[in-house]
């Protein structure tokens, strides 16, 4: 009966959405796949998967520094991670992409403790707004990556560390292979929370002028002027990125779980499966 009513007023807003003529649909249709739209699509993409990598190094080398007994790692740990998660993403892609380029007049790399210059650039040159967007949105989850990571070491029981030590392994190889590997049951699901987050998030890099998707669909109804309609374009396909990354986390924690519990929980596929059996309870209801 709940199931019913809820379909009931999910047709009922249908319905209404529909009736309500907001948005042209058949300008909808046609932008859909425009080049335009498909490119942001592509950056939105690449933005969001580069900034989770880095979130993600950072996030372990961080949570890693901030659990050591030096103090100075300890400490300038905690406050990157204080600093990063107390500012506000937006003003920190601001930050990245009009202030650095007058604190800073020239990028360089070179070889410590000598004059050879192995890249140089100037920083105007250099911070371009894909860079802007890489090093603001991934510098930002590596605060937040610090302490998943950080919460997941601490869940691995201490035992499991003195038996390593019992056995000569060392402080790297212990975390490598040994804490890191249990503690990936924890760390997947809020992780893959972040990813699916990013790919929203990245849509602050329009204000760096980075061409992702809602950049590009801003581009196109500022001259046709289309604005719900390009809105709902760039809708559909955040609905399609997310809905892709909630399916792999999905079977990506269920192959964690193995060893975890004696039975592996169903897939939505074999849910479906068992309640089309015959004598399941939703062949009783339609009988």
């Amino acid at each position: 009966m709940a199931a019913a009513v809820l379909l009931g007023l999910l047709a009922l807003l249908i319905r209404l959405i529909v009736n309500s003529r907001f948005a042209d649909f058949a300008v909808v249709r046609h932008y859909l796949f425009n080049r335009s739209i498909l490119v942001g699509l592509r950056n939105t993409l690449v933005i969001s998967v580069l900034a989770q990598m880095v979130g993600i190094t950072l996030g372990v080398t961080l949570s890693v520094m901030r659990l050591s007994k030096n103090p100075v790692l300890s400490v300038t740990s905690w406050l990157y991670i204080w600093f990063f998660r107390g500012t506000p993403v937006l003003v920190q892609l601001l930050f990245w992409f009009n202030a650095v380029p007058q604190v800073f007049k020239t990028f360089a790399v070179s070889v410590p403790f000598t004059h050879i210059v192995l890249y140089q650039k100037p920083m105007v040159l250099f911070m371009t707004s894909f860079m802007a967007a890489l090093l603001g949105l991934g510098l930002n989850e590596g605060a937040y990556m610090a302490e998943i990571v950080r919460a997941a070491i601490i869940s691995v029981d201490e035992g499991q560390t003195e038996a390593a030590q019992a056995l000569g392994m060392r402080s790297g190889l212990i975390m490598r292979r040994v804490v890191l590997p249990q503690a990936m049951r924890v760390i997947i699901p809020p992780t893959g929370n972040e990813f699916i987050s990013m790919l929203k998030t990245s849509s602050l890099a329009s204000v760096v002028l980075y061409g992702e998707l809602l950049r590009r669909a801003s581009d196109i109804y500022s001259t046709n002027l289309r604005v719900v309609e390009l809105l709902l374009d760039a809708s559909i396909w955040y609905l399609v990125l997310t809905s892709i990354a909630t399916i792999g986390q999905y079977y990506l924690e269920r192959r964690f779980a193995r060893g975890a519990s004696r039975e592996l929980p169903l897939t939505p596929l074999q849910r479906i499966r068992r309640n089309l059996v015959p004598g399941r309870p939703w062949f009783r209801v339609l009988r």
